[in-house]
């Protein structure tokens, strides 16, 4: 008992520092993104967006699956961690190699020659991802998130002043390159000299083999899962302008900020402390369901809270210029509020060791989307978008549908634990974009109090109707903050 209590007490200092880290990173960065696309053009962040779905599919073969086999794997040692970070730094050179002779090719079929130089600047990411993979990986197998947040954020910071000064300078889509670079090596760097661990000159085919069977499943499962996101925006840089697939970008922006602090947090840490245990049917349930309970809690409403306050939130950030994106940022702040559930369901399935399972989803998922896409990608964008929205209850069902037989939790069950959470967001989105404001109001006073009153009504209702997942939360803080002033 005292073992499960400590564990839990672990998971959740590690899952605050985490989200501190991803809020911290997330917010800098955000902040940056303003800046620059008010200075930016839409077509800039176009090409800029064209560039990094290229390397991000070339980012799934830089791991290959293997960090997630270090983090699953009970035993991993020294032999194990300097095995992955040589294969790691192998894969990454001759993944650059493909992406710098690719680069002319992928700038004709685009028709758009400058995209050879930022493709092949902007792939040094590629290498220098291959130094800090498996760092990430041992810090998330020792629990020692911590770390995280002194290397994110300082990474954040000296790429955002980097970015800005580039782009105040008249540099254009190469401030956004640079921005993404000096990120990446900075976040190295620091994540190098916090975490104490160092490869050593040994090397395992055995243990690379025994480790590759679990981990491949998961590279042809990101890989699928990236492609298929990626593939939308594909398109439309083909096939309408870039300045449609800015507008469609864009709206994911805001979506996204708040999904990667949260999401990435929870994936990060959960991942981990459910392989530590793998063989307790029961205590993997309780977590998954309480990390469903406790995510949605905190992201159905600020989803909902930015749909009934998007277009004020805007006009004031962002200037008229990217209204267009709107109907993208709807579309998404859906999509992203159903991302918990298939989260926590897909960790649940990777810590019990079901890789294989996992590429099984992956396949029946991502055959789905693309006929989705495909059906769309001639109406127009907003169709391909709204294609996202069927395909995201269609994922959410189908990940679920194994935790039936595996941890005795159905998706109605999930649903159920979900629903007081988002029915009370929508009460709260309703209040706020029907409140009566008058139109003489500062835009900036109109956002303020568009989030106060959401938020007094959104606590004031949890707490009325004694919502399990607002307990949760709330024992959770009071626990953290406690083991701090210990």
């Amino acid at each position: 008992m005292e073992k499960q209590k400590d564990i839990r007490n672990k998971t959740i200092s590690n899952l605050i520092w985490r989200y501190a880290e991803r809020c911290g990173a997330q917010g800098i960065s955000f902040i940056v993104t303003i800046v620059l696309a008010r200075l930016l053009s839409p077509d800039e962040y176009g090409v800029i967006a064209l560039v990094t779905i290229f390397l991000s599919i070339s980012q799934v073969f830089v791991d290959g699956g293997l960090g997630n086999a270090l983090i699953q794997k009970k035993d991993a040692d020294d032999l194990d961690f300097s095995t992955i970070f040589i294969c790691n730094v192998i894969s990454c050179c001759v993944v650059y190699l493909g992406i710098y002779f690719l680069a002319p090719v992928i700038a004709g079929y685009y028709e758009n020659d400058s995209l050879t130089a930022i493709i092949r600047v902007l792939g040094v990411t590629v290498l220098i991802s291959g130094v800090k993979n498996v760092q990430q990986a041992y810090v998330s197998k020792k629990l020692i998130f911590k770390k995280f947040f002194f290397s994110t954020l300082l990474g954040t910071v000296s790429a955002g002043v980097v970015g800005i000064i580039l782009a105040y300078a008249g540099f254009g889509v190469w401030a956004l390159v640079a921005q993404n670079i000096v990120n990446a090596l900075i976040d190295t760097i620091v994540l190098w000299i916090t975490v104490k661990w160092r490869p050593k000159f040994i090397f395992s085919f055995e243990r690379l083999k025994g480790l590759f069977s679990y981990g491949w499943k998961l590279l042809a499962s990101n890989l699928l899962n990236t492609v298929y996101n990626d593939i939308r925006q594909l398109i439309i840089g083909k096939v309408y302008t870039e300045a449609d697939l800015a507008y469609f970008n864009r709206g994911q922006t805001f979506p996204s900020f708040i999904a990667n602090n949260i999401n990435a947090s929870i994936n990060s840490v959960l991942l981990p402390v459910m392989s530590q245990a793998q063989d307790d049917e029961q205590r993997i349930k309780r977590m998954t369901r309480y990390s469903i309970m406790t995510s949605s809690f905190i992201m159905w409403p600020m989803m909902i809270g930015l749909m009934a306050t998007g277009k004020t939130l805007f006009v004031l950030l962002l200037t008229e210029k990217w209204l267009p994106s709107l109907p993208y940022l709807y579309i998404y702040c859906f999509v992203t509020g159903m991302q918990p559930i298939q989260t926590a369901n897909l960790n649940a399935i990777k810590a019990k060791g079901r890789s294989d399972i996992f590429l099984k989803l992956e396949i029946i998922k991502k055959v789905t989307g693309l006929l989705l896409v495909l059906a769309t990608m001639n109406i127009s964008v907003l169709a391909i978008g709204l294609g996202g929205i069927f395909y995201t209850i269609f994922a959410s069902v189908v990940n679920s549908f194994p935790n039936k037989k595996l941890l005795n939790y159905s998706y109605f069950e999930q649903i159920r634990d979900i629903l007081p959470s988002f029915l009370l967001a929508v009460v709260m989105g309703a209040v706020v974009y029907l409140l009566p404001l008058p139109g003489t109001l500062p835009v900036i006073v109109v956002l303020i109090i568009q989030i106060v009153v959401g938020a007094i009504v959104y606590v004031s209702g949890a707490m009325f109707f004694k919502l399990e997942a607002a307990s949760f939360v709330k024992d959770s803080l009071v626990k953290f903050h406690n083991r701090k002033n210990n």
